[in-house]
């Protein structure tokens, strides 16, 4: 069976023809390093792993090209630095470091490649002054933009009217940009904020000008799949194509775009204010980063999936089985039925349900290629538990209860559910125990 793979643009799953079977080609947006990484980034980065080890397995190891890069340089980085009082290269330093452990610890291999914005700003520079001798962007007060204008079929991979990109854009009016939707390349730069010196001033890149800049350089003008989240659909990605094709005569940057859908934790919609943001390092506390990881590969990576402590419980459990199955095994191979599946738009759960059924020798193979190396190790049932720190969010609760903040009550009680605890409120008060 061949590989097909669902490409956002066209809007098609058809079968893949790389460029050049000898390089496969494929880019991934990575993370901007200025603070931890929440479990939603985790997912990109477990699917697009999948993705580059089913690559190696069809073309060859030594034939398959994998970037993911790293943005450090961001106005949200320049804010937190100040707000901690560090110098940015020590914070994006620090917080790459964590990402990359982060993602160790769910199995992911580390790219072919993971360049850094800030060491390719000559590249950023010179594919500006290329869109600028082409007609697409232009310089005001200090800035450079890209010309929407000049690109008639600017919107083609997210397909959407003039008024919902304005609006998905959220575009800052400016009296200097000449239409709502021109996009910056390159901005001033004050002393007390990173800059570099540019035929424009001193100043720093846009966030879409970077990535357009390292997939070019490490994978050439087209190369043959992008991938990220379908948050990164509009504005990023379809910047990336208008300024990349711009500046290329027109060359497609990618062939094949892939797109991983949301992730909500229990129904709803991540955020901070909401109490229900987690980072990958504070599951990863509670939660071996295996039980993670297939929680995440349970669900086919273009559907929303939504995230549930009993979702990691469930996974944890039928983890624990298999790896009981396939603890003396050696030499394990995967069947047909599980390449068929990943070859068919890297479908996991057909793949995960075809193990359900293997013999214990593809049990053990299909585990190893999912990302779960070492089979042999049975995942630990003890649970890190803080009985202090339990201690107290309990008479938390209960002041928040008292005060009839239910919201608050709740969250703490959900809080707790994360790290495996169970609250219990009886005639005697609260009480607590480890669920497994």
């Amino acid at each position: 069976m061949t590989l097909r793979l669902f490409n956002t643009l066209t809007k098609t799953k058809d079968e893949f023809v790389p460029i050049d079977p000898r390089n496969v080609r494929t880019y991934v947006c990575g993370p901007t390093v200025y603070d931890f990484a929440h479990i939603g980034n985790a997912r990109p980065s477990i699917v697009f792993d999948l993705l580059f080890r089913l690559l190696r397995h069809e073309f060859g190891d030594a034939h398959v090209t994998y970037v993911r890069n790293i943005t450090d340089v961001d106005d949200k980085i320049n804010a937190r630095a100040a707000e901690r009082g560090v110098s940015i290269r020590e914070l994006t330093e620090e917080t790459a470091q964590i990402y990359a452990e982060d993602i160790g610890a769910l199995g992911c291999l580390p790219p072919t490649v993971t360049p850094r914005a800030t060491e390719h700003i000559a590249e950023m520079v010179t594919i500006i002054g290329q869109l600028i001798a082409a007609g697409h962007a232009y310089v005001a007060d200090g800035h450079v933009l890209f010309d929407v204008s000049s690109k008639p079929d600017y919107g083609k991979l997210s397909r959407r009217s003039l008024d919902e990109m304005i609006a998905g854009a959220r575009v800052d009016v400016a009296p200097y940009k000449k239409g709502a939707m021109d996009f910056v390349l390159w901005k001033p730069s004050e002393a007390k904020v990173p800059g570099w010196e540019s035929p424009w001033g001193r100043g720093r890149p846009g966030w879409h000008i970077e990535c357009s800049a390292m997939a070019g350089k490490y994978l050439g003008e087209t190369f043959d799949i992008h991938g990220g989240g379908i948050d990164l659909l509009f504005p990023h990605h379809e910047n990336e194509i208008a300024q990349s094709e711009g500046a290329h005569h027109n060359h497609p940057l990618a062939k094949v775009w892939m797109h991983n859908g949301f992730l909500q934790l229990q129904g709803e919609k991540m955020s901070k204010s909401a109490g229900n943001f987690f980072t990958i390092r504070e599951l990863l506390a509670d939660w071996p980063g295996e039980v993670l990881r297939f929680n995440m590969l349970r669900s086919h990576y273009r559907q929303p999936i939504d995230f549930t402590f009993e979702g990691l419980r469930e996974s944890w459990k039928t983890l624990e089985r298999w790896y009981e199955i396939t603890e003396p095994l050696a030499d394990p191979a995967p069947d047909a039925d599980f390449f068929a599946a990943l070859r068919d738009d890297l479908n996991t759960p057909a793949a995960i349900a075809s193990l359900h059924q293997a013999e214990p020798s593809a049990l053990a193979g299909g585990l190893g290629f999912l990302g779960f190396s070492n089979v042999q190790m049975k995942i630990s049932t003890k649970t890190k538990v803080d009985e202090i720190a339990i201690a107290d969010a309990i008479e938390a609760r209960k002041a928040a209860r008292a005060a009839k903040n239910f919201a608050e009550s709740d969250r703490i009680r959900d809080e707790l559910l994360v790290r495996g605890i169970v609250l219990k409120d009886g005639p005697e008060g609260t009480t607590w125990e480890i669920k497994k």
